[in-house]
């Protein structure tokens, strides 16, 4: 069933706008938002550029790692695509694991052992067998 929409009264659609307002000017005071207006749309790490539908992979980094460091001037920022941005997390996390800082630190080798490493000795054990 389809419902019948009555129109907005003055006072509401005065309301709806000004609510649409404070949302913009909200968004554009978040820092996402200033760094999109300081710095080109091109990824600072791989140099792919970036616009309309796709600027939406195009994220906001902190160089200290510190959410909280917003200088009005940007310079805590760099605009990173979705990729380049975990890669750059994920190489602060193994700095972790190789300084033996992270909580749940690996050795080295146990991290990166090759899963056919006793592949050999296995095929090996198997022939003996027969």
């Amino acid at each position: 069933m389809v419902r019948k929409r009555t129109p907005m009264t003055q006072k509401q659609r005065d309301d709806a706008l000004a609510d649409l307002r404070r949302d913009v000017a909200r968004r554009n005071a978040s820092y996402r938002e200033r760094a999109l207006a300081i710095y080109p749309h091109i990824c600072a790490s791989c140099g792919r550029e970036f616009s309309g539908k796709r600027l939406k992979e195009l994220t906001v980094h902190h160089k200290d790692h510190n959410h909280d460091n917003n200088p009005p001037d940007g310079s805590n920022w760099e605009l990173l695509c979705l990729y380049c941005h975990d890669h750059e997390h994920e190489k602060l996390i193994e700095a972790k694991y190789r300084d033996g800082t992270a909580s749940s630190a690996k050795s080295e080798e146990s991290r990166f052992a090759s899963p056919f490493e006793e592949l050999g000795s296995l095929l090996g054990e198997e022939e003996n067998a027969e």
